[in-house]
C-alpha cells in the first residue's frame, strides 16, 4: 500500500466518527498533560529546594547543636538543633585555629515584633556576624552591614530587609538612619537588602532583621549560647578535611572523649544537596505514576475503539482481502489509525501541560520546572500507547478469513 493511500485512509477511517474520535483522543490528552504537569511539578520542587541549600552560601558546613546520648534512651540524640551546646567562642576558635577557611558565621534566631512610629511587624531576627554577608551572598540597596566594632561593642544597630522597610517605612523609602523598636529596645538602621524574593524551609531575607550577634544575647536573649554555626571553605575540595578538623576542635572545646557522645552534628551541604534530590526524584516518580495510570486508561480507550471499529468494518475488511489486499497493509491501516489518534493526543496534550504548568507556577504560586526530556518521554510514551494498543485490533482485523467477514451481518 502507497503512503498517500495509507495516508487518506487512515484520515477517512477517523474523520467518519468524529465524536468517537475526539473521545478517544481525549483520553490521551488527560493522560499526556496530567503527565507533564506532574512532572513539572516534581522538578519545580527539586529546584526550589536545590535554590534554596545553595542561598545558604557555597562551599558550606553547617554545626548544628544536640543533646548527649544517654543509654537511658537508648542512644537516640534528642534536642539536635535546639539544645544549648554551641557558643560563640566555638566559633571564634574554628575561624582562628583552622585552615582554608573563608568565613565562619554563628547564627541566634528568634522571632519578635518590630514596631517603627505607628506601624508595627513581625519578623525574624537574625543576629549574625559580619561574615554571615559574605555566606549568604548578601547585597546592601543602601548604608552599610554590621562590622566588627558593632559586634566589640554590641551596639544596637540593625540591618532590615526590603519588605520590613515597605511594611514600617513604605515602598521606595530610605529609612537610614530612622529606629526600630524591638523588644523594648531601639536600633538605627544602617543598612536596606536588596531586595533577593524567595523564600521555602530556609527563610526570605527580605522579611528579616540583622543585628549583631553579641546585641542579640544582650538585650534580646541574656544568652552564651549561638543557634547555629556556618563555616564556608576556600574550595569544595576542602570541605571534608574541615569536617573532620572541625569535628576534632569542637569535642576538644566540649570535653568530650568518645566522638559518638558529640553533642553537635556537622552537615555537608553537598550531601543535603544530594539527600534532597533523591527525596524530590522519588516525589516526582510517584507524580508521574499517577498522571501515568489516566494514560493508561487513555490506552486502554483507544484499544476499545479500535476493536469497535474492526467489528463494524468487518465486511469492509472481508471485501478488501476479497479484491486482493494483503495481511500486512490491512495491519498497516488499522495501526496507523491507532497511532495518529495517540499522536494527536500526545501534540494536544503536551501543548496543554505545558499550558497547565504554567498557569499552576502564576497562579497556585507552586514552583513549576517544564524541561525537554519530560516532553519527549510524554511524546515517546503517546506513540507507544498507540502502537501497544493498536497491536492487537490489527492483527485482529488481518487475520479476518474474508469469506466469513464478506458473510458477516
Amino acid at each position: 500500500m502507497l503512503f498517500n493511500d495509507l495516508y487518506n485512509e487512515t484520515i477517512s477511517a477517523i474523520t467518519i466518527n468524529k465524536t468517537r474520535s475526539a473521545l478517544t483522543i481525549l483520553g490521551v490528552v488527560i493522560g499526556i498533560t496530567s503527565v507533564i504537569a506532574m512532572i513539572s511539578i516534581g522538578q519545580g520542587a527539586q529546584k526550589s529546594i536545590e535554590d534554596n541549600i545553595q542561598s545558604m552560601g557555597a562551599n558550606l558546613l553547617q554545626i548544628s547543636p544536640g543533646a548527649q546520648r544517654t543509654q537511658a534512651t537508648g542512644g537516640v540524640n534528642f534536642g539536635r538543633g535546639t539544645a544549648q551546646t554551641l557558643t560563640y567562642k566555638d566559633a571564634q576558635d574554628i575561624k582562628e585555629q583552622i585552615s582554608n577557611i573563608r568565613a565562619v558565621s554563628p547564627e541566634i534566631s528568634q522571632r519578635y515584633q518590630i514596631t517603627a512610629k505607628t506601624n508595627n511587624t513581625n519578623a525574624q531576627i537574625m543576629g549574625v556576624v559580619p561574615d554571615y554577608a559574605l555566606i549568604k551572598s548578601l547585597e546592601l540597596e543602601e548604608g552599610s552591614f554590621i562590622s566588627d566594632q558593632d559586634i566589640n561593642s554590641s551596639n544596637r544597630i540593625a540591618v532590615i530587609g526590603s519588605t520590613i522597610r515597605d511594611d514600617l517605612f513604605g515602598e521606595e523609602s530610605n529609612p537610614i538612619g530612622e529606629k526600630i523598636r524591638i523588644n523594648n529596645f531601639d536600633f538605627k538602621i544602617v543598612g536596606i537588602l536588596k531586595s533577593k524574593g524567595g523564600g521555602g524551609v530556609f527563610g526570605n531575607q527580605d522579611n528579616m532583621v540583622f543585628v549583631p550577634l553579641t546585641s542579640m544575647q544582650t538585650y534580646f536573649s541574656n544568652i552564651s549560647y549561638v543557634n547555629s554555626i556556618n563555616v564556608q571553605t576556600n574550595k569544595q575540595e576542602d570541605l571534608k578535611n574541615a569536617e573532620e578538623t572541625i569535628t576534632s576542635l569542637l569535642l576538644i572545646n566540649h570535653k568530650i572523649v568518645d566522638p559518638t557522645q558529640a553533642d553537635f552534628q556537622i552537615t555537608n551541604q553537598a550531601d543535603l544537596i544530594d539527600a534532597a534530590s533523591e527525596t524530590t526524584k522519588t516525589f516526582t516518580v510517584l507524580l508521574a505514576a499517577i498522571a501515568g495510570i489516566s494514560l493508561l486508561v487513555g490506552g486502554i480507550g483507544i484499544m476499545n475503539m479500535m476493536l469497535t471499529s474492526v467489528t463494524e468494518r468487518t465486511r469492509e475488511i472481508g471485501l478488501r482481502k476479497a479484491i486482493g489486499a494483503k495481511r500486512e497493509e490491512i495491519n498497516q491501516q488499522f495501526l496507523a489509525e491507532a497511532i495518529v489518534l495517540t499522536l494527536s493526543g500526545g501534540i494536544i496534550g503536551i501543548i496543554l501541560g505545558c499550558l497547565l504548568s504554567f498557569i499552576i507556577s502564576e497562579f497556585a504560586d507552586i514552583s513549576t520546572e517544564i524541561s525537554l526530556p519530560s516532553i519527549l518521554l510524554a511524546f515517546g510514551v503517546s506513540a507507544l500507547i498507540g502502537i501497544i494498543f493498536g497491536y492487537y485490533p490489527a492483527q485482529r482485523a488481518s487475520k479476518l478469513n474474508p469469506i466469513e467477514a464478506l458473510r458477516f451481518e
